[in-house]
């Protein structure tokens, strides 16, 4: 699958970052306080397996904000965000695609040139209470350096299209895929995305590291986990790549292609071989003892073949 696929999914954060977020600002609407609104999303970040959810909670501790855990009835939806209860209102926090188009939320009256200025060069978290936007946490994550020189890499080994999924806001996305190089950006479920794919006869690699990636892992012709990621995503992917270097995606492309070459290569050389030994055996040009003889020298031979490193020795030095 890794070789013949030509599709390949990226989740963004902690994947094409080095998921050590920062809360960069937190922007309030509708008058909440800007430490109240931290305080709210660290209680229900606080024991959500990921990375983001680490830096609201990290920036709350750093402030010296307590929070306790106040809220009830805690939903962890997966591939969108959180939703909780806290005195007896619906509380939210996820992406712009989950409390705005699932959820149905609204900005305040008033301001909306506020929301439209938010800085696009932060991936955004929102936080909404009854249906309303009450807080916009900024989160700073920077690409992985080797990002862009991967992306172009797996390009030039055969993968046409390579996909970054985010919830972050259109205009953060496209700022990152220049930046990147991907061919496109969707905000949509993961999981979807990917079985739509495979729909439409594509081979497809998914790239994950968190508890949401995991449904679109699973669905991948070949789900790929980050050994730093969530336990479930690294149970449920079928390759788990040991380094953080995304170099390790274009080594693990080119074994792939090499080893079914190989296979593909020895498979046509001893059905074509044996082939000819049965011909001039049968036509009286070769003894049985030596058909026996070149068959069985053929398959040392083949075996010993198959032995030898798959990438060349500058490209082995490189991917160890």
């Amino acid at each position: 699958a890794v070789a013949q696929a030509n599709t390949i999914v990226f989740d963004k954060t902690g994947t094409l970052t080095y998921a050590t977020p920062k809360v960069a600002q937190i922007v309030t609407f509708g008058g909440n306080e800007e430490s109240e609104m931290l305080r709210l999303a660290a209680c229900l970040e606080e024991h959500y397996p990921h990375s983001i959810a680490n830096a609201v909670v990290a920036e709350a501790r750093d402030r010296g904000l307590t929070h306790e855990e106040y809220h009830s009835q805690v939903q962890y939806v997966v591939a969108h965000g959180i939703s909780s209860r806290v005195d007896e209102k619906t509380v939210l926090i996820g992406s712009a695609h989950f409390v705005f188009e699932d959820e149905g939320c609204r900005v305040p009256e008033g301001e909306d040139e506020k929301f439209e200025s938010l800085p696009p060069e932060y991936s955004h978290l929102y936080l909404c209470i009854a249906g309303e936007l009450a807080a916009v946490i900024c989160i700073h994550d920077p690409l992985r350096k080797e990002a862009k020189a991967a992306v172009r890499a797996l390009h030039e080994l055969g993968i046409d299209k390579v996909v970054m999924m985010t919830g972050d806001s259109r205009k953060t996305a496209e700022a990152v895929a220049a930046e990147v190089g991907v061919d496109a950006v969707y905000a949509e479920v993961l999981a979807a995305f990917v079985r739509s794919e495979k729909a439409a006869g594509r081979k497809v690699i998914m790239i994950g590291d968190g508890v949401n990636d995991s449904p679109a892992l699973s669905e991948a012709d070949a789900g790929i986990a980050i050994s730093t990621g969530a336990a479930i995503a690294r149970e449920i992917a079928d390759i788990t790549i040991s380094s953080e270097d995304l170099f390790a995606l274009v080594t693990l492309r080119s074994l792939s292609q090499e080893l079914m070459a190989r296979i593909h290569r020895n498979y046509r050389f001893i059905v074509g071989f044996n082939f000819s030994l049965i011909v001039l055996g049968v036509l009286g040009i070769l003894p049985p003892t030596t058909s026996a003889l070149l068959h069985n020298m053929s398959t040392l031979a083949i075996g010993l073949k198959s032995m030898t490193n798959l990438l060349p020795e500058s490209e082995q030095s490189s991917a160890n």
